[in-house]
């Protein structure tokens, strides 16, 4: 099976899918946020928030994995992106560094399935195509490494990042 076999586009709510993790684009406190973040811990419940809270944070391009309490996907691995600053600042080593360690803990844990938001694109502000060329880079190179996770599915809010994807993935438009 090729890698390009176990990647999935999906337009659509991280929070509704069927995996065995959800990736949330946190803040370093990970007690919630907007975007992404907000609609995590708001689908999941308190629980989350309280075991965010023993966690102690985590640093920009590190992540953290907590139980997904009530959300349809068994656990949450919680990783911080970097604000953007123009690009000469580390953004893409630290954002590549985002997918790797999310995917090392699924792989870790040996879970099927991931589903990735788009990390940094939000007001952080990553250029969407060059944050989603450095999610597909990582993803190909751990997936040609590793038996787990099977399934990568990188799931975006908007019909700008599905076409971003679509392109990248050579799935041509709909």
């Amino acid at each position: 099976m090729s890698f390009m076999d176990r990647i999935e586009l999906i337009c659509g709510d991280i929070t509704r899918l069927d995996v065995d993790a959800i990736v949330n684009a946190a803040n370093r406190s990970l007690l919630g946020g907007g975007g992404v973040d907000g609609a995590i811990h708001r689908a999941a419940g308190p629980g989350l928030l309280a075991e965010c809270r023993s966690l102690g944070g985590c640093e920009t391009g590190q992540a953290k994995i907590t139980k997904g309490h009530r959300l349809g996907a068994s656990w949450v691995v919680h990783t911080v992106g970097p604000v953007y600053r123009g690009g000469n600042e580390g953004e893409a080593t630290q954002l590549a560094s985002c997918y790797r360690e999310s995917l090392a803990l699924v792989a870790g844990k040996r879970l099927d399935s991931i589903a990735f938001p788009n990390i940094s694109t939000g007001v952080y502000g990553y250029p969407k195509r060059e944050a989603a060329q450095i999610a597909f880079d990582v993803v190909r190179a751990f997936l040609g490494g590793h038996e787990f996770p099977r399934r990568v599915i990188f799931c975006v809010f908007d019909e700008q990042n599905s076409a971003i994807y679509r392109d990248l993935l050579g799935l041509g438009s709909d």
